[in-house]
């Protein structure tokens, strides 16, 4: 009897804890943080905002060109004898590429030269007779006209002269056109023609292109709505212009150029067909990385902006609108949603244009485990691990479970 009483009570023991265990034994749903049966705060990593000057920039499209370029033509006809440079190497200014048959240009030389040796004895003759005519005519040996006739003949010696000389400069130069140098020092191409060809005064194919590869220029296009949005910012002061500031340039492999530019100057039209307009880079290329008519992006410094907001990307989400949000930890510790407003990137964070101050605390990692109104344990990242959650308490024994 006493045994069957036992067991009956058991029974009733286990089936009050059951019920218990249904209608509010488990963990209380909103219970206030720390309360007995709370559920522990959900970890987050967070960054707390800062503001700091960052520097704005524009990734923009561009070709490389040459910095100078000559195309090598000859100034005079006649039959090309010799090649004097190797194709695809390095020439400096003033250097021989090409010797024409000079034979014609050297015998219009010679007869200049003895054109100018006559034209001279011709003068000391007439010099000779305009002094004897001029000490005879005080005597009245010689009257004055003779005397007047022969000081115009030393004039007129005179002039020879100077036009044999010009005859002779003229035919210099023609004899020196026969041997053609190079303009500029560069990097010179493919010869057009080779030896035995005939090539004319001015003609319109060039023999040969030299190219100056260092420095090089980088065209690159802006949009001249985001022109009009720069000047905005600047007469603002949302923007601080700095100058002299360096280019970086991108390859087409997604490396950059060892070498920084800078902005040369900007073009003051804007082409009808693109609504853009150029914008000219300077940059040092002194190995030759750099190719004419390569396809390169260059990052070119807009300013600064001095109290910038940067936040990471993952901390911004948008909604099918296109909207931009974040979710904060507000001073209660619990989720906010904030909407606010960006505009562009800076590495891999976007820069803040509204909705979002300093000192907020912005939810980076564990996104997928919260909502708004939310409690969180907040951890600024880069801070450490979190600390283990507390676990819940466990309920306290009722008054029949300890019969």
């Amino acid at each position: 009897m006493f045994l069957h009483d036992v067991r009956r009570h058991a029974v009733l023991l286990t089936l009050t804890c059951a019920l218990g265990t249904q209608a509010g034994c488990s963990p209380r749903q909103g219970a206030a943080p720390g309360a007995p049966g709370e559920m522990p705060a959900t970890p987050v990593t967070v960054v707390t905002l800062a503001a700091e000057p960052v520097a704005l920039t524009r990734e923009l499209p561009g070709r490389t060109a040459a910095f100078r370029v000559a195309e090598v033509r000859p100034q005079v006809s006649g039959i090309v004898m010799q090649r004097l440079f190797t194709e695809g190497t390095l020439v400096a200014a003033g250097q021989p590429l090409y010797q024409l048959d000079d034979a014609t240009y050297r015998a219009d030389h010679g007869m200049a030269k003895a054109a100018l040796a006559r034209a001279e004895a011709g003068l000391e003759a007439a010099r000779l007779r305009a002094n004897r005519s001029a000490n005879l005519v005080k005597s009245g040996l010689v009257s004055a006209q003779d005397n007047d006739n022969a000081i115009a003949a030393l004039r007129e010696a005179e002039a020879d002269v100077g036009s044999a000389r010009a005859a002779l400069d003229a035919a210099t130069v023609k004899l020196g056109y026969a041997r053609i140098k190079a303009p500029i020092a560069g990097r010179i191409g493919k010869s057009s023609v080779t030896e035995g060809a005939l090539v004319t005064a001015d003609q319109d194919a060039p023999l040969a292109t030299i190219q100056d590869l260092d420095p090089m220029y980088v065209d690159v296009t802006q949009s001249s709505a985001e022109l009009l949005q720069l000047r905005r910012e600047l007469a603002s002061g949302a923007l601080e212009r700095r100058e002299s500031a360096p280019v970086a340039i991108v390859l087409e492999d997604g490396t950059r150029h060892q070498r920084t530019g800078t902005l040369a100057f900007s073009d003051v039209t804007v082409e009808p067909t693109t609504g853009s307009y150029l914008l000219r880079v300077e940059v040092p290329n002194p190995g030759n990385e750099l190719l004419p008519g390569m396809f390169v992006r260059a990052l070119v410094g807009n300013g600064v902006r001095p109290q910038g907001l940067l936040v990471p990307q993952q901390g911004i989400a948008r909604d099918p609108q296109g909207n931009a949000s974040a979710m904060i930890v507000g001073a209660d510790g619990k989720v906010e949603v904030r909407p606010v407003q960006v505009s562009r990137t800076v590495g891999d964070k976007w820069l803040v244009d509204g909705g979002l101050a300093p000192g907020d605390r912005v939810i980076v990692e564990g996104l997928q485990k919260i909502q708004p109104g939310m409690a969180v344990q907040a951890k600024e990242a880069g801070a450490g691990p979190t600390p283990p959650a507390t676990p819940a308490a466990a309920p306290a024994a009722t008054p029949a479970a300890t019969k």
